[in-house]
């Protein structure tokens, strides 16, 4: 009798031990998965680092550009200004150039003129892209599609046959 009880107290020690080891297999396969997850994330933010890295190269090239454009006109403002006056007779037997005078810029730049609708009167938009030419609703006529063939535009016929010089 002491080896059957002893054979029921091993056989459930061994289901508590099943017991045990599937909720461990489950423990692994979830922290298997947060484990892949965060090698996906940790190779998505190499990606983004990676791609910081160039787009920050691609700014600096374009911020270099750019200033060399943004100097450009500072630079022609300072050679307009550096121009000699057609009376100034400084060199070649005349006084050296100790009294040139620096000018203002001749050149005034352009007011762009505001462009107006000649269709409806106001400003920012032409005619061809004016709304109320182009919707129906606005205009004061009112305009339908009609079938090719089945609507005569000139009733009245023409006075005249066309025909070519003899």
């Amino acid at each position: 009798m002491s080896t059957s009880k002893e054979i029921d107290n091993l056989k459930k020690e061994n289901s508590k031990y099943i017991n045990e080891i599937d909720s461990l297999k489950n423990k692994n396969s979830f922290y298997r998965n947060e484990i892949e997850i965060l090698n996906v994330s940790s190779k998505l933010s190499i990606d983004f680092e990676e791609e910081n890295k160039k787009l920050k190269l691609e700014i600096d090239a374009l911020k270099k550009t750019f200033s060399k454009f943004s100097n450009s006109s500072d630079k022609l403002d300072n050679l307009l200004g550096l121009q000699r006056c057609v009376f100034d007779k400084a060199g070649l037997g005349y006084e050296e150039m100790k009294n040139v005078k620096h000018f203002k810029n001749f050149f005034v730049k352009k007011n762009e003129p505001q462009i107006c609708c000649n269709y409806c009167g106001k400003l920012g938009h032409i005619s061809t892209s004016c709304i109320y030419r182009n919707n129906l609703c606005y205009g004061k006529t009112r305009k339908i599609w009609v079938p090719k063939g089945t609507f005569v535009t000139n009733l009245q016929r023409p006075k005249f046959k066309w025909v070519p010089k003899a």
